[in-house]
């Protein structure tokens, strides 16, 4: 009952029990998946799992397999030992994350269980994804979300192999990116005095420090972090802090409400976008950063252009853009959020796209019609099997969820509205024949791992904000 589905498994008849006389042979390239395996499965077995010339686990790294791609492994469990290999660093976390799900459910704890059997059943698996973009976007702008949260969001992607993190860094309602150069972007652009008439100020900035050990984070767990500077348009918070960078240049605060603000960054701002997707290429090493380009408000030759140019200089710099709209570039990535007819068109061009409908991938809306669930983004309910069956042209790279947070203040608001939809994308994404009744199946026994990670199965509803 493993989540996502891996492509081949055969049940053997004798399994492999780990004590603690259960050690880890590693060979050269494979460590850092090593030390992940010890270091989950520590918390609630106690086993120190020792690294030995003749460990029972075996974790073997061979650039020379065969049909496993970028990400794939092959696992063998039987009554001697464990075998897990793969061709890359991130075929073998992948293993890693799937010895845990055979493991009893109790493995995932973050506290030491006694009087549990830590038997691993017998099985040969051999798994390969089948879409290389498997992504999950969070919105830290609108609210702040401290460093353990989304730190805490990655262990949780991982577990699911997930393997794009889309971090939407900067609004009209929050700066979240430190620029050493522009430090009115955190003092400034980072706080807004309240939010929806509510009197109470919010904001918060991360430090580079911060950010560089997400990053690091992610990366161990076979997880790349795609940061997003929005642009041209929902600029606010930037403006609020350089207004002569402005189309109109007018003095604004960080804006307090939702919705789409007519604040923009003028042509005469690329030299600012420049620095700050400079110091952004220093903190995040990943291939692709995120140029928004969505929902503004001003000439559509002037955005273009606007666009061109900051695509133009991460290409320069061996980075791809990505944009939810075309930039006008066939290198960059689109990710179309209104209708599948984006997608095609996109496709058409030959360009790359990985799939973000809002029907089927917009986490804020409800997961269902009934009166228990949290305030949310109205006008759509967005359930389960809508994200299982998210549109996946031919051609596309894989698809992604979205989760903003206009409505989301709280850790375990935003693990309501992630879980299990999220599971849902990872299973469809992965799964070589995904299908939703056998999904269904697997969910039950899934979904005692996920209690057992404290994902809430309710949230508290907080008070309607003011309108």
């Amino acid at each position: 009952m493993i989540v996502p589905l891996p492509t081949r498994i055969v049940r053997r008849s004798k399994g492999f029990t780990l004590d603690c006389g259960t050690s880890v042979r590693v060979t050269p390239g494979a460590e850092q998946a090593a030390r992940l395996l010890r270091a989950l499965l520590r918390p609630a077995t106690g086993l120190p799992l020792p690294i030995a010339d003749h460990g029972q686990i075996v974790m073997a790294l061979d650039a020379k397999l065969v049909g496993l791609g970028a990400e794939g492994y092959a696992l063998t469990v039987n009554e001697h030992g464990v075998l897990l290999r793969a061709g890359t660093a991130a075929g073998l976390v992948h293993g890693v994350q799937t010895i845990r799900q055979l493991l009893p459910v109790e493995a995932l704890r973050s506290s030491r269980v006694s009087e549990v059997d830590w038997t691993l059943p017998g099985a040969d698996i051999r798994d390969v994804p089948r879409l290389p973009w498997r992504g999950f976007m969070l919105d830290v702008a609108r609210h702040f979300q401290p460093v353990h949260v989304v730190r805490r969001f990655i262990d949780l992607m991982a577990l699911h192999k997930l393997n794009v993190l889309h971090l939407h860094l900067t609004d009209d309602q929050g700066w979240r990116m430190p620029v050493p150069s522009r430090p009115l972007l955190s003092s400034v652009g980072g706080w807004r005095t309240e939010t929806n008439g509510d009197g109470v100020p919010h904001g918060g900035t991360y430090t580079r420090g911060e950010l560089e050990g997400l990053v690091a984070h992610a990366a161990e767990r076979g997880i790349r972090i795609m940061p997003e500077i929005e642009m041209p348009g929902h600029a606010r918070a930037a403006l609020a802090a350089y207004p002569d960078l402005g189309f109109a240049q007018q003095r604004l605060p960080v804006w307090t409400r939702w919705g789409i603000s007519d604040s923009a960054f003028g042509l005469h701002a690329m030299g600012f976008i420049r620095e700050v997707l400079a110091e952004v290429l220093e903190v995040f090493p990943g291939s692709h950063v995120h140029l928004g380009g969505d929902e503004c408000l001003m000439p559509e030759d002037v955005h273009g252009e606007f666009l061109r140019q900051a695509g133009g200089f991460l290409l320069d710099r061996g980075r791809v853009p990505a944009a939810w709209e075309p930039t006008g570039d066939p290198r960059a990535v689109v990710m179309p959020w209104k209708d599948e007819t984006q997608a095609t068109k996109a496709l058409e061009r030959g360009q790359d796209v990985v799939m973000a409908p809002h029907t089927s991938t917009y986490l804020d809306y409800p997961r269902s019609d009934g009166a228990h669930e949290p305030p949310g983004q109205p006008g759509f309910v967005v359930t389960t099997r809508d994200v299982y069956h998210v549109p996946l042209p031919d051609g596309v790279l894989g698809a992604q969820c979205q989760l903003w947070t206009e409505h989301v203040r709280t850790r375990e608001h935003l693990e309501y509205l992630a879980f299990p939809r999220l599971v849902a994308l990872a299973d469809t994404l992965w799964s070589q024949r995904p299908e939703w009744e056998g999904f269904t199946t697997r969910m039950r026994l899934h979904s005692s791992r996920l209690a057992e990670l404290s994902i809430p199965a309710e949230v508290r509803r907080e008070p309607c904000e003011h309108s």
